[in-house]
């Protein structure tokens, strides 16, 4: 299925904005998008949410051959999968020009940078080895795929543990869980990519496109680099030249990014460890909260309340009294409180119900509704019938017994 393209008006409007250095979302060109990083139950496994793109990054390993030009090194696979659960231009079981660019740039910011210790991974050399691989999966696509599953896969490769291993001369023995706590991989850094979008032939520079300014954008820099203010990688596309002063310019703005970004990271991963050596709620439940209304929220509305006003009559009454007060030592007369009730949007039906609005009374209910003047002359006359009728019945009674 062929993705909907913009509209005329629409890229007109979001180039318009952008030009007067806004942008759709509220955001300021150099900020990012909330984001918010979670860990499964199962190790390896993460979650990370950029606005509104999703990403689960799900780390697996297995034993096999080590490659013949790299005997005493382990293997690192990068697999991206982009399904139309995503979006719908994504087609199954066949890769876009999408897909494969981000495909190469995860392998290129994880296995060039040199980020994960493949020595490590050696069980015996030429024989065995440990083969690593990583799954992006995209559960969501709106806009920069890149940055969210890098994120998604560097968090995934710290929380992994694969099994202890044990050699005793030709003999290779896996432990399970139960027998040795599993052995995290050997990170020496966390490599991450920032993705930069470019309008006007440079003219104007965001970071953290959305789908929608991805749409309408000329070019586009991916930087990718680690908070030791290492360059990992670098790729520009687009119809664009840029000078020698925007580009150093960028590096600078993803450093300050990735230095935060992989704090956030420590954060998540410590939070994540306390929890589970506690015994607390940890993996994607901590992603659902029962306490928050998920409905939409309706506009709060200025509802009046009946008050009394003082009147001036009761004022002057007052102060006549506390100035007899200060003459005299008597006693203070009384004084009637006179007051008069505001007029008020709130129609009392009853003690503690009332009715807001043109609704009227609800039918629902059998609430008595207030009375009024009329309505109660006609109780007091009914219930003094009621009365008489009663006295007289009585006399007559009273005469038959006599009788």
């Amino acid at each position: 299925m062929r993705e909907t393209p913009l509209s005329n008006c629409e890229r007109e409007f979001i180039l318009n904005f952008i030009a007067q250095q806004k942008r759709l979302d509220g955001r300021n060109a150099y900020d990012y998008r909330d984001l918010r990083i979670a860990f499964g139950v199962s190790l390896g496994c993460c979650h990370v949410e950029l606005g509104k793109t999703r990403v689960l990054a799900q780390v697996s390993c297995e034993v096999g051959e080590p490659k013949q030009t790299r005997p005493h090194d382990g293997v690192l696979y990068v697999n991206v999968e982009l399904s139309p659960m995503a979006c719908p231009s994504f087609e199954q079981g066949r890769q876009s020009e999408e897909g494969i660019e981000l495909s190469r740039l995860m392998e290129r910011c994880l296995k060039e940078s040199r980020c994960l210790d493949m020595e490590s991974l050696c069980i015996v050399s030429g024989e065995k080895a440990w083969h690593v691989r990583v799954d992006i999966h995209v559960l969501n696509h709106e806009g920069n795929i890149l940055d969210c599953a890098s994120i998604a896969a560097i968090s995934a490769l710290a929380h992994f543990r694969r099994p202890d291993v044990s050699v005793h001369g030709e003999e290779i023995t896996i432990h399970t869980l139960e027998d040795r706590n599993p052995v995290p991989l050997s990170l020496h850094h966390m490599p991450l990519l920032v993705s930069f979008a470019f309008f006007s032939q440079g003219k104007f520079m965001l970071v953290d496109p959305s789908s929608k300014e991805e749409k309408v954008m000329e070019g586009k820099m991916v930087v990718g680099m680690n908070k030791h203010r290492e360059l990992c990688t670098l790729q520009v596309t687009g119809q664009m030249l840029l000078l020698k002063e925007q580009v150093l310019r960028c590096s600078s703005i993803a450093l300050t990014k990735v230095t935060k970004i992989t704090e956030l990271i420590h954060e998540a991963l410590d939070k994540d460890k306390q929890a589970r050596l506690k015994g607390e709620k940890h993996g994607f439940a901590m992603l659902v909260s029962g306490d928050r209304v998920t409905a939409n929220r309706l506009p709060t509305t200025e509802v009046k309340v009946d008050t009394l006003e003082i009147s001036d009559e009761m004022e002057r009454s007052q102060s006549s009294s506390e100035d007899g007060e200060s003459q005299s030592g008597n006693e203070p007369m009384e004084e009637q409180i006179v007051a008069t009730p505001k007029e008020s949007a709130v129609e009392i039906l009853t003690k503690g119900v009332g009715v807001i609005g043109e609704g009227g009374t609800s039918t629902w209910l059998d609430i008595p509704q207030a009375d009024s003047k009329q309505t109660a002359a006609k109780k007091r006359k009914h219930k003094l019938e009621k009365m008489e009728e009663d006295e007289g019945s009585s006399e007559e009674e009273e005469k038959v017994i006599l009788k």
